[in-house]
């Protein structure tokens, strides 16, 4: 309980510094909105989720959740400016790619071990789903916070570095993916990866997750003001989310489970960065 009280007072704080000085649709900002189908969708997955103790849908609906939320600020808003456009393009190839390949990898190992012990207790289940929404809160905030701003803003250099970072970012993640979906196929999951982009880094995927949430923040950026840039949060939430929570830590006591001990995988270790890349 005390998890989810967390859960929804951060929520709450985020969602009112997103919503001052933004579009209203009805009785509240257009942000809000967002942020209650966010957590609105994750509710109803929980249920089904529960009964038949499956975390088979749980990225999908993630991802889902962006797509859904993103698309109801540009309908409430009801401006197709520039920023807006992008910002919005953005996040849903971003959440398309992401949810579909999340999807089909769950599919093909048969679950997710992560939520073994979690599935059976309803606290602790419906926490993990509204983690999600507060996930997706936190990564998507800026870009909605701007997406709802009451002005459009024209584009600028920042905004070129911004969609520049993105693009990088993406490429690397998408890169990452697929050279490790490659090798698995190759040599099954009983080995690991220490080619390619995982030559340069242990997770070159969460290295461009990172660039490319740093991209939309400043993209974001100059239509925000006032309590609306405590939503460029994002990229921070997400630098600390993967290598503080549950990324890099979890990815790390597992390989060392596997493969600890071994000649070759303490050299890997040893050779190359958990995070930021070796260029040379």
């Amino acid at each position: 309980m005390r998890a989810l009280l967390i859960v929804y007072t951060i929520a709450a704080a985020v969602t009112w510094a997103g919503s001052q000085g933004g579009a209203t649709a009805g009785a509240l900002p257009v942000f809000a909105w967002c942020a209650l189908l966010a957590f609105g969708l994750q509710w109803l997955a929980f249920v089904p989720a529960y009964r038949k103790q499956t975390e088979k849908f749980y990225d999908l609906t993630g991802s889902l959740t962006y797509l859904s939320c993103t698309g109801l600020a540009l309908a409430l808003v009801g401006r197709f400016d520039p920023r807006s456009l992008l910002l919005a393009l953005f996040i849903l190839v971003w959440a398309g790619r992401l949810g579909g390949f999340l999807f089909a990898r769950v599919r093909a190992d048969g679950g997710d071990d992560r939520f073994d012990t979690i599935k059976p207790d309803p606290l602790r289940f419906l926490t993990a789903w509204s983690l999600q929404g507060l996930w997706v809160l936190l990564t998507a905030g800026a870009a909605w916070a701007a997406i709802t701003a009451a002005q459009a803003r024209p584009l600028t250099a920042l905004d070129i570095l911004g969609a520049s970072l993105w693009i990088t970012g993406f490429a690397v993640e998408v890169v990452a993916d697929q050279q490790k979906r490659a090798f698995r196929a190759r040599a099954g999951r009983g080995r690991f990866i220490t080619t390619g982009l995982w030559s340069r880094s242990r997770h070159p995927n969460y290295v461009g997750e990172i660039v490319l949430w740093i991209g939309v923040a400043l993209l974001a950026l100059p239509a925000l003001s006032g309590w609306r840039l405590v939503t460029l949060i994002s990229p921070v939430f997400v630098y600390l989310l993967l290598t503080r929570v549950s990324g890099v830590p979890l990815l790390e006591k597992k390989a060392d489970r596997t493969w600890g001990g071994q000649a070759d995988y303490e050299a890997y270790k040893a050779r190359t960065p958990v995070l930021l890349p070796r260029l040379w």
